[in-house]
């Protein structure tokens, strides 16, 4: 089983196309075999969904304390350590459900390198961190892209195209904490969860509420050396206004030149850092409208959907490839990891690092693979496979009732 730093677990394909995919590869099943399988895959999906729906339920109740959009109302007043608890307990079961939908928490020092770099407008930010009780970064899909930017040449306006690594998929949790930088509307009591798309490395810190440009020392030199030199030489001739006047009317006209026009200079780097600044919070808030995926309680739904996809696309795989081609014998784990890997690559033109530990231990819970001894892996035939998940189903929704005394109905 070969292990790829450099590929992730996310499988980018939708569950139906990928059961249709399977169907008519590698070599096309049956008409019966094709309607089994995709029973197979059905009640699959239904088994999760009712699975993540009671995480689902369970996250709502979490996150209802803290959701800055909720617009219900509260018949319990917890105490503060049972806020505690469960803000904790969010916290908790969030990371758990952005792992099972592949996602990783950007390190802290990433952030802070960003903050560091210059992004596409040649800006640099800086942050308050201290304004946070809690901030928290996770990402899925470190990819390159190429973004088109303009710029001028000689007078002429072109385009040039950038290589630039992104987070395909991007989540900002976070909460205030009181302090005097924080105006006093901001709420402190809540948790924000916010989701994004194609976001650079290098322009982390614009999903960072609070954050502001600072200045760059190139920035600084070309707008404080001109306006230093002009007003040293201002000073300088009206220490010496004598010898200024008998230069010449001529002279004085000349040096007044060269000083008001190095001042301009100044005050025209200065305008441009401003013009470039106002530039990058128009496009910042453009971006953001496009790159905005979801916001608070949708992104939980947004994440649930994720996980509950990504854990369907594992299990059909696991089992397809079990059922097809193990054969009685079965496989080991490193096998089966091996050739899913190599399906997706060939048919779909995917490099995936697929997951094969919590795939197998999804479909042994369901009763449609079992593990010998000797640790390979055997999947029950299709016919079985569907009779467990059947009564795996079932079992959902029993409903038990001691017969009545009597024929009576009650009263």
């Amino acid at each position: 089983m070969a292990d790829y730093e450099d590929r992730e677990h996310f499988i980018p394909v939708r569950k139906s196309e990928l059961v249709d995919l399977l169907c008519g590869k590698p070599a096309a099943l049956a008409t019966a075999e094709q309607h089994d399988f995709r029973q197979f895959c059905r009640l699959v999906a239904a088994t999760f969904h009712f699975e993540y729906q009671a995480d689902m339920e369970r996250l709502k109740d979490l996150y209802a304390p803290f959701d800055p959009d909720a617009d219900t109302i509260t018949l319990r007043n917890p105490a503060d350590d049972d806020v505690q608890s469960r803000l904790n307990g969010l916290i908790a079961k969030l990371e758990w459900l952005l792992e099972r939908g592949n996602y990783r928490r950007v390190p802290r020092e990433h952030l802070e390198q960003a903050l560091q770099d210059s992004g596409l407008w040649g800006l640099n930010f800086v942050v308050n961190f201290e304004i946070f009780d809690r901030l928290e970064l996770f990402y899925r899909g470190d990819a390159t892209r190429e973004r088109i930017l303009p710029r001028r040449w000689f007078g002429l306006r072109k385009e040039r195209r950038v290589p630039l690594r992104i987070f395909q998929r991007l989540v900002v949790l976070l909460r205030f904490r009181k302090h005097p930088a924080l105006p006093r509307n901001v709420d402190t009591s809540s948790v924000y969860i916010k989701e994004f798309k194609d976001i650079p490395h290098t322009d982390l810190e614009m999903l960072v509420p609070g954050s502001r440009p600072k200045m760059r020392m190139w920035d600084q030199g070309t707008i404080g050396f001109p306006l230093l030199t002009g007003l040293g030489m201002t000073g300088y001739r009206l220490a010496g206004g004598a010898l200024l006047l008998a230069a010449g009317a001529a002279n004085i006209f000349a040096w007044l030149g060269v000083i008001g026009g190095t001042v301009g200079y100044g005050v025209k780097s200065y305008f441009g850092y401003l013009n470039t600044r106002n530039k990058y919070q128009l496009t910042l808030t453009e971006s953001l409208f496009f790159q905005n995926l979801d916001n608070n309680a949708g992104v939980l739904f947004h994440l649930c959907e994720d996980a509950l996809e990504q854990e369907c696309r594992e299990a059909f795989l696991a089992y397809y490839f079990l059922w097809r081609e193990a054969g009685h014998d079965g496989w080991t784990a490193d096998q089966l990891d091996d050739r899913v890997e190599q399906f997706l690559e060939q048919a779909a033109g995917l490099k995936v690092d697929f997951e094969i530990g919590d795939a197998m231990d999804k479909l042994k819970r369901l009763r449609v693979v079992e593990q010998a001894d000797d640790g390979r892996f055997r999947a029950a035939p299709i016919e079985q496979a569907l009779h467990n998940l059947d009564a795996a189903w079932d079992g959902f929704f029993k409903y038990h009732t001691a017969e009545p005394d009597s024929g009576a109905l009650p009263t």
